[in-house]
């Protein structure tokens, strides 16, 4: 029954996304074809958009720091590829913020567009699905989305960007919960627009999120850490949703998101038998992990990239 709910909940919403689009279509070839004062109010608009830059730009791959003339300009210079990273705020136990996934985010997501060049990063997705439930919970993780809102959101963002010139729209989430709602908004993209002359792809990246598949057995089989966690498990014998992996990433964006100083204060600077022998440890493991990150997920962006139609 919850799944049919939901199903009726969703439908509504890409519906009323269809819509949008087909309204603003119908309106802007109505605006052309009237004319009046709207149509010299857009127009004046448009001449002062596209006025060439007269102070110099900022070295960002962030799409909201750039002004509109920076960004115009750079997608004419090819910044034609974004990423939509998803997190989300949850509850990971007594060391790590809520806001675990966001700050990993912020860290990988300026590092993959860079290391892929002419790539910009979309603001991001701070929270994931969940459900609220009817019970009052003093100091429970959150907030979330429900599914219908989350997948309709990611929808919307993808399809947004398509409309401010991006032709390859990637999204990359750092939760296992998020997959479902990319996956379904990057499907439901791709068919809208499978026949429309402006090619775009729309893809979910499912490599990006491999703290179980790549990173643990980076650090326990190549690094030989003898972390207490086993392979393809999200807690370890520190009985916590906390892994170190995870620490060292978070301890290179902010140290202060583990509680490092609290933890060795309280000398409680470990995770699952591994003990922290220095912030500039924690941070150097860091910096492997984040490499090994980034590099997985541009090779699975580059092998599909493979499969895309050459222009012609």
């Amino acid at each position: 029954m919850r799944t049919t709910v939901m199903a009726w909940l969703t439908m509504p919403l890409f519906a009323a996304s269809a819509m949008a689009i087909a309204t603003a279509s119908a309106s802007a070839q109505t605006t052309g074809a009237t004319g009046g004062a709207g149509s010299a109010a857009q127009a004046a608009r448009q001449a002062a958009a596209n006025k060439p830059r007269t102070i110099e730009g900022i070295n960002t791959v962030w799409l909201e720091e750039l002004t509109q003339p920076e960004f115009r300009d750079m997608i004419k210079d090819g910044y034609t590829t974004v990423l939509i990273m998803t997190g989300g705020v949850e509850n990971n136990d007594g060391n790590l913020s809520m806001n675990k996934h966001n700050i990993n985010n912020k860290l990988l997501g300026e590092m993959i567009a860079r290391k892929m060049g002419k790539t910009l990063v979309a603001p991001l997705v701070t929270l994931e699905p969940g459900n609220a439930g009817p019970n009052i919970q003093p100091g429970r993780a959150g907030p979330m989305l429900s599914q219908a809102t989350y997948t309709a959101l990611l929808y919307d963002m993808g399809n947004y960007l398509r409309s401010m010139g991006f032709t390859e729209i990637y999204y990359l989430g750092d939760s296992g919960g998020n997959a479902r709602g990319m996956q379904t908004a990057a499907d439901s993209l791709t068919k809208v627009y499978a026949d429309s002359p402006n090619k775009v792809s729309f893809k979910h990246v499912a490599e990006y999120y491999n703290h179980t598949s790549v990173v643990q057995p980076y650090l326990q089989n190549e690094l030989k850490i003898p972390e207490g966690i086993k392979i393809g498990a999200s807690s370890g014998t520190s009985g916590l949703h906390e892994e170190l992996g995870i620490d060292a990433t978070m301890a290179l964006a902010d140290p202060q998101s583990i509680r490092f100083a609290q933890r060795v204060k309280a000398g409680q600077a470990e995770i699952n038998g591994i003990k922290f022998e220095s912030l500039t440890w924690l941070q150097d493991l860091g910096r492997k992990v984040a490499v090994l990150r980034v590099t997985t997920t541009i090779n699975a962006i580059t092998a599909y990239r493979a499969t895309l139609p050459k222009p012609q």
